[in-house]
């Protein structure tokens, strides 16, 4: 019973039977007559044993006055001796406690006593070795147990002392656990003093807000950032040691956990002060600024979520939010220790929710989401470790993903779930989502990732609640700011491995749309950097912490990860430099590691007992070569057609740079630092070259120009020899790696400066990524080899082809190995009796290619030329046989006797469908291409009997569905196999001829069976009969040939306007198939310049594509070209360098391909229709710059006449042929027109004169008719108007994200916040322009002037919305006669001394502008992509940008001119402004123009897909 002060008018008697205190000796003395301390010890040891044996309301109360009166004598209270002080005290406890419930005291006496207690007594408890720490322990153990500390609570103004006896019981528990001498703080001290604080607060009406100041302030303890009072010592002015935030407390602090009990024993009590404690600081932090929080229950006017800007809202000042965000981190913490006392606050908070203010709303976001998670002051736990480079890789079961749980600091723990205790709070929290600032939901997608990865704080969340959750961070991976979305892939980032399969992964994997991963791998083409720079690690992370689970087969994690990499890789078909350089450094940082495979100290078993933790823990020892190829195979194995191809792509990059970065060492070497005896200016031109050709390869080509200047004057041989390493192809993958390493270490030597060497590292690290040979390592190839052999984990296809791919860019790499690859298909030869395994023809392509380097590395021996012999005769499928000949024909010493036996053992028998006639006629396909003077005439004439008469001719099963049927089919029949094989027959001896005089003569029958399958859509029969899946193939490799041909400068020379017309029409056939195969053979070809500028007319053809992602691939591959060549420039400046001018002058013969289009009319509708291919060439190729000369260009085209029909005389009226020049001509000015009114840009007159190609356009003799033509306007009156239409509608529909999106506080990007919802076109003044429509008009059905209209069977046809335009094939006659090879590119000269020029150079078509002749182009593999990521209609994706119209003075209102000389000077122009240079480094220098000599890889790149399905998107 705890006991009461004395009342001055009661009295209590005792019962006289009770004994009494027995103690009689003196404590207190007069002035001068003082006891002895050791007297006065004695006595009170005495005094204080014999009460401690005492029992309450044992004794007679009244025998404890006198000494109780004694005891409280200033005498004693104030005593020097500490002794004296801790035994009087002992006694006064123990009166108090006999004495319960009336203690003896008056209240001034009671305060002395306390005082006492307090300021001497319970500090000393600190020190476990003070002589009378038992006396110590004795008075706190009473005053607990006793509960005499109530007293306090009735003693008047007592404030100070309650305020005391919590700060130093705080402080005592809060010091060092040990003292000097070793000894430790009891654990009854943290009891005793939990109990009497407790009690203390029970029994005290009002605490004191310093109690309650001190009592919260407990709970920053486990926040690192706080200084402790124990390591303050040698701190000055408070610097904060960071090593603290990385201490794991493995048990919470004393004084934290007393706090704790206090307000878990008092929850009522304590949620009411701290619910004032918090107002008070809120309502103090407001009225900094007059902000006021709305209540709970009243709406802001904001909620609404409309895009008003708040950022001018009242809000708290600086100092004001510092004081908040300590209070929100005690919120946290309190949450964790005592969610009770919260009740009263939480509402509180969640009125900030709804506050005006954005920092005041980011803070409650921010805090609801700690503390749902169980997140206290201390912060979050450190993210899971997950290292791509480790091996084995984190498994699903890997235990050091549980190590952050040991700290106590940093482990979530909620003790209550927060949603059931406060649902509302809950509710309006998850409605932050929608928030209006960016930030919040930045935050808030922070808070979400958080609550998932701690399932909130332990307490657990229903499924439904997880779902919810998980579908929203895949809502804000796709918001309209780039901050949430950066928020949102972080917190993809911080889930473990195991979490991220359990949750994330049930919403579906990167390849399924709409989950969460496909969301994220969607980022890594962001339209922002920033995001790409997030979202592109995570991503190649989570796949190299995948993929041992992959390699072990879990199907699983092969769905949810598996198309990673090829996410990643297809980022490089947005042509970004900044994107580029982070592929190659995610590539080897992320998904190769160069440090893979890193081993583990301790290797652990994982959950599936074939992965390979579990090879390692059985001790199964493997090479670090052999881990990285399988890796290396898993990688590749799962890209895509696109990404597969980027892969390859990229590591061609080594051979094609490595010369250069060759030479770009040796003049470093000359340079010598700047220091240069001899030819200094040569030697500054020449790296002055280099760098500009490197620098746009790399991610920021200024500051990487830069770096490698700087690189250039360090002057390091070490250097140098470091890189060398990282490009021979005799060094295996350590050394490379180590050059690396050691090269990054020399240059932060070297550098003067950390930033410095930081940036030049970066540079020279790219450069190094894409020359080094990595990937392509000797190091890999044996254990590639055993894969293609073994076949183990199914990687066998894809080691044959990687072994093709490096052989074919890298043949020396294989030198060291080609012998064992030679064994290999030495012992896989097929006989007539065995067939060989089909991976032999990615080893036989591999071994030809590397034949045809190094030949003479292959061996000669008699038992491998009878293996490639038994390939030839036997191989299967057919193109082993073709890569069997090319080998004999390389590497055999006896080629010629080979070859003559080869050929009579094809002839010999040959019956269409016997055991290996495939194999025979690709032999003698190869031979004809190879050979052709070693094969006799008898046997040549054999031979193409065989291809004519027995195969091409023939149809053995003949069709029964219509004559015009036409369909395609995912495979290939014996009989179409046989059909193309022949075909090749008939060009391969084509190709090969070398008699120019009778090449017209030889090449006339195969051009005519060509031009046939085209026209006649793959039939050459007069029945009609052909499978019509027979005929889509058939007219696909005529297409292809052609163009093969035509690579050929002497073939090209063959193939007449028209003929290429009927060619060019083959881009827009009725199936999506013929079209990509054919446009990706197109690509490829004039990429490497192996075609004439002509066949870039061909892709503008695609406007009316029906499939999306060969429409993107085309523009995106246009718009990269459009780009090459206006980067070109001339190496040295001269009278004669000209500006190439190659798709501006395209707009003249698209004008001419149209004219003879099978879809060609001269209604309205119809010529509306046609705009819209010039409106495709315009949206690719236009610019500000050029706009001027393409619109010179077109107006041109009237001033000429029609050249590809037969025309009567040069003086007759025009021809119908004439007049669709003409219409197209006015139809593409007013386009030009119109396209210049959207951009607002200004057409400005040209200084000089066009010329055009005199193939297909011819001059106009009489000047009357000339002036009559020009004057004439060809165009309906209804076509302004509907080109108008059908522009605004393409421009739009180019646009993905053209609807309202949200405002987003702080998006600084430099953009307008303002869209343009629609293309503003003006109107001509003083016209009434008629209505827009909705749609662009409609074609109509075919008309009686172009052919007749085929019936296709079995196609699907496109909506007529987005109908691509007709897959007819006009009728043209043929000419073969041989005429002279720049007679087709001859051009027209526009120059006053005559209308027509002979064009000296027939593959050049310029205007002179400028100065610039160089054509040698930037390397196109950086310019030049091969396809376009179709970018979705989401806020990350990148789009067209349309420009704003700007206001400037007005141009002339009419669309066509009224009059047209052969100048376009008559029209009224401003003066042209000076056009800036451009200042764009040059690239790699391209391939030469000569023709290269037909070789077996020559043939082997094109032909080997021909008989397969092209892919649908290149």
């Amino acid at each position: 019973m705890a006991p009461r002060p004395a009342a001055a008018t009661t009295e209590v008697e005792e019962p006289q039977s009770m004994p009494g205190l027995q103690f009689n000796e003196p404590l207190s003395w007069r002035a001068g007559k003082q006891i002895a301390v050791a007297d006065l010890l004695r006595r009170l040891q005495a005094l204080s044993r014999e009460m401690q044996e005492m029992e309450q309301e044992e004794n007679e109360r009244d025998s404890f006055t006198k000494v109780a009166k004694e005891l409280v004598s200033p005498n004693l209270l104030s005593h020097k001796d500490k002794g004296v002080k801790a035994l009087t005290a002992s006694c006064l406890v123990d009166i108090l406690r006999l004495c319960a419930p009336n203690a003896p005291f008056t209240g001034q006496q009671l305060r002395d006593i306390f005082n006492v207690i307090i300021s001497q007594i319970l500090p000393a408890l600190a020190d476990p070795s003070h002589a009378y720490n038992n006396q110590h322990l004795y008075i706190l153990n009473s005053l607990a147990q006793v509960k005499s500390i109530i007293l306090l609570a009735d003693i008047p103004s007592a404030e100070t002392l309650i305020i005391n006896v919590f700060k130093i019981c705080f402080d005592v528990l809060s010091g060092p656990s040990k003292t000097s001498d070793g000894s430790e703080l009891q654990k009854d001290v943290e009891l005793n003093m939990t109990a009497m604080l407790v009690c203390l607060v029970d029994e005290t009406q009002v605490l004191p807000p310093d109690v309650v100041d001190i009592i919260v302030a407990q709970f920053l303890r486990t926040d690192p950032r706080v200084l402790r009072t124990s390591g303050a010592k040698n701190k000055k002015n408070g610097i904060i040691d960071e090593k603290q935030s990385t201490l794991e407390l493995r048990q919470l602090p004393p004084a934290y956990m007393m706090a704790t009990y206090i307000c878990n024993s008092c929850p009522e009590k304590m949620a009411r002060y701290f619910s004032q404690y918090f107002n008070e600081v809120i309502i103090d932090a407001s009225k900094s600024s007059g902000q006021r929080i709305p209540s709970k229950n009243k709406k802001r006017h904001s909620d609404g979520l409309d895009d008003s800007d708040d950022e001018h809202a009242g809000g708290p000042n600086e100092e004001g939010l510092t004081e908040l965000r300590k209070v929100h981190g005690l919120l946290r913490e309190l949450w964790r220790a005592c969610p009770g006392v919260l009740q009263n606050v939480v509402p509180q908070l969640e009125a900030e929710l709804s506050a005006e203010n954005v920092q005041l709303r980011l803070l409650a976001t921010e805090t609801f989401g700690d503390i749902i998670s169980g997140i206290g002051a201390a912060g979050p736990p450190p993210p899971p470790t997950m290292d791509p480079a480790a091996y084995p890789s984190n498994g699903l079961a890997d235990p050091s993903e549980n190590t952050a749980s040991l700290n106590l600091v940093t482990k979530p723990s909620s003790p209550q779930p927060f949603p059931s205790a406060h649902p509302q709070a809950y509710i309006n929290y998850l409605g932050r989502r929608q928030d209006k600032s960016a930030l919040i939901r930045a935050a808030w997608t922070t808070g979400i990732g958080r609550i998932l990865t701690t399932s909130a704080g332990g307490a657990g969340l229903s499924r439904q609640d997880e779902d919810q959750l998980i579908a929203d961070i895949g809502r804000m991976l796709g918001d309209a700011d780039d901050k949430v979305r950066i928020a949102a892939v972080k917190v993809v980032a911080s889930f473990s491995f195991r979490d991220l399969v359990s949750k994330l992964g049930r919403s579906g994997g990167v390849d399924d749309s709409g989950s969460v991963l496909a969301t994220l791998a969607e980022r890594v083409k962001d339209k922002r950097h920033s995001v790409r720079e997030e979202a592109m690690p995570v991503l190649g992370r989570l796949w190299g912490v995948a993929v041992s689970e992959i390699a072990a087969g879990n199907d699983q994690i092969h769905a949810l990860l598996g198309g990673a990499p090829s996410k990643i890789l297809n980022t490089y078909y947005t042509n970004d430099k900044e994107v580029m350089g982070l592929l190659d450094r995610v590539f080897f940082e992320q998904l190769l590691p160069l440090k893979y495979p890193a081993v583990k100290a301790k290797a652990t078993k994982v959950t599936n007992g074939n992965s390979q933790g579990d090879r390692e823990s059985q001790g199964e020892t493997m090479d670090p070569d052999e881990i990285r190829a399988e890796r290396m195979l898993l990688l590749v194995r799962d890209l895509d057609e696109r990404a597969k191809k980027v892969f390859y792509i990229n590591q061609a990059r080594q051979s094609q740079l490595s010369p250069y970065v060759s030479a770009f060492l040796e003049r470093c070497e000359e340079y010598n630092g700047g220091v240069m005896d001899q030819n200094e200016t040569q030697i500054k031109e020449h790296l002055t070259r280099l760098v500009q050709s490197f620098a746009p390869r790399l991610p920021n080509p200024q500051q990487a120009s830069a770096d490698l200047w700087k690189f250039t004057k360090m002057h390091d041989r070490r250097s140098y020899q470091l890189i060398r390493f990282c490009m021979k192809a005799d060094s295996d993958y350590r050394t490379v790696v180590k050059a690396i390493r050691e090269l990054s270490k020399r240059i932060v030597e070297i550098s003067p400066s950390a930033t410095a060497s930081n940036s030049l590292v970066d540079t020279l690290t790219s450069l190094i990524y894409q020359v080094g040979l990595i990937v392509y390592n000797k190091s890999h190839v044996p254990a590639i080899m055993e894969y293609s052999r073994t076949d183990d984990k199914s990687l066998a296809a894809t080691a044959h082809e990687l072994l093709r791919q490096i052989s074919s860019q890298s043949p020396e790499v294989l030198k060291a190995h080609v012998q064992e690859l030679c064994k290999i298909l030495r012992d896989e030869a097929p006989t007539a009796r065995k067939a060989n395994d089909t991976g032999a023809v990615d080893n036989l392509k591999a071994c030809a290619s590397f034949a045809s380097r190094y030949p003479r590395e292959i061996p000669q021996d008699p038992n491998f030329r009878q293996a490639m012999a038994n390939f030839a005769l036997y191989g299967s499928p057919a193109e082993a046989a073709k890569y069997a000949v090319s080998v004999i024909w390389a590497a055999s010493d006896k080629k010629e006797l080979l070859v003559r036996d080869l050929v009579h053992k094809c002839l010999e028998d040959f019956q269409y469908g016997a055991e290996g006639f495939l194999s025979r006629l690709a032999t003698l396909s190869q031979l004809m291409l190879l050979a052709p003077n070693e094969i006799d005439q008898d046997d040549t004439d054999a031979i193409l009997d065989i291809a004519i008469k027995r195969i091409l001719t023939q149809v053995r099963e003949p069709s029964k569905q219509a004559a015009d049927a036409y369909e395609w089919s995912s495979t290939v029949d014996t009989e179409a196999l046989a059909k193309c094989w022949a075909l090749k027959i008939l060009v391969n001896r084509i190709r090969s001829c070398d008699d120019a005089e009778n090449l017209s003569s030889v090449a006339a029958p195969v051009y005519n069976v060509l031009s046939r399958l085209i026209e006649q859509q793959g039939d050459l029969e007069k029945a009609r009969n052909t499978p019509p899946s027979h005929k889509s193939r058939l007219r696909l490799l005529a297409a292809r040939l052609y163009l093969k041909l035509c690579t050929q400068k002497s073939h090209e020379g063959l193939l007449t306007p028209s003929q290429f017309n009927t060619l060019a029409v083959v881009a827009q056939d009725s199936i999506q198939e013929v079209r990509a195969g054919f446009l990706q053979r197109l690509k490829k070809y004039l990429h490497h310049q192996k075609l004439p500028q002509r066949y870039y007319t061909i892709p503008f053809l695609f406007a009316f594509e029906p499939i999306e992602q060969i429409r993107s691939d085309v523009t995106t591959w246009i718009k990269s070209r459009a780009v090459a060549f206006s980067n070109i420039k001339a190496q040295q400046m001269g009278p004669s360098t000209k500006v190439s001018t190659v798709m501006e002058s395209i707009i003249a013969r698209l004008i001419s391909l149209l004219s003879h289009h099978p879809d060609y009319a001269n209604e309205a509708e119809e010529l509306v229709d046609l705009s819209r291919y010039i409106i495709f060439y315009l949206q690719n190729v236009a610019t500000e710059d050029n706009l001027s000369l393409i619109y010179h260009i077109a107006q041109r085209v009237k001033a000429c006449r029609d050249a590809i029909s037969p025309t009567p005389a040069q003086d007759t009226p025009s021809t119908e042929a004439d007049e669709r020049l003409y219409h197209l001509s006015d139809l593409a000015q007013i386009t030009i027109r119109k396209y210049e009114d959207v951009h607002n840009w200004t057409i400005q007159t040209l200084p000089s004169k066009a010329r055009l190609p005199s193939s297909i356009f011819s001059e106009i003799k009489s000047h009357s008719e000339a002036q009559r033509i020009a004057e004439h306007n060809y165009l309906p009156e209804d076509v302004e108007a509907g080109v108008e239409t059908v522009m605004r509608a393409m421009l739009r529909a180019s646009r993905p994200g053209h609807g309202k999106k949200r405002k987003s506080e702080g998006d600084t990007d430099g953009r307008e916040a303002k869209k343009v919802k629609g293309l503003p076109i003006r109107k001509p003044a003083g016209s009434g322009a008629p209505r827009e429509k909705n749609t662009a008009p409609r074609r109509t059905t075919a008309k009686t002037k172009t052919p007749q209209k085929r019936n296709v069977a079995k196609v699907k046809e496109p909506s007529s919305g987005e109908r691509r335009r007709s897959s007819r094939a006009k009728q043209v006659e043929h000419s073969y006669a041989e005429r002279d090879s720049e007679e087709d590119d001859e051009e027209m000269y526009l120059v006053d001394a005559g209308p027509i020029a002979e064009d000296e150079e027939n593959d050049e078509e310029e205007v002179d502008v400028q100065a610039s002749d160089d054509h040698d182009e930037e390397d196109a593999s950086v310019h030049d992509q091969e396809a376009s990521e179709n970018h979705k209609d989401v806020p990350g994706a990148a789009e067209e940008e349309v420009p704003t119209p700007k206001t400037t003075t007005a141009k002339p209102t009419s669309r066509l001119p009224k009059k047209t000389t052969s100048s376009p000077q008559t029209r009224t122009k401003a003066p042209p402004k000076p056009k800036p240079k451009r200042k764009t480094p040059k690239s790699q220098p391209p391939a030469s123009k000569k023709e290269k000599a037909v070789t077996a890889d020559d043939d082997d790149d094109d032909d080997d897909d021909e008989l397969s399905d092209p892919p649908d998107s290149e």
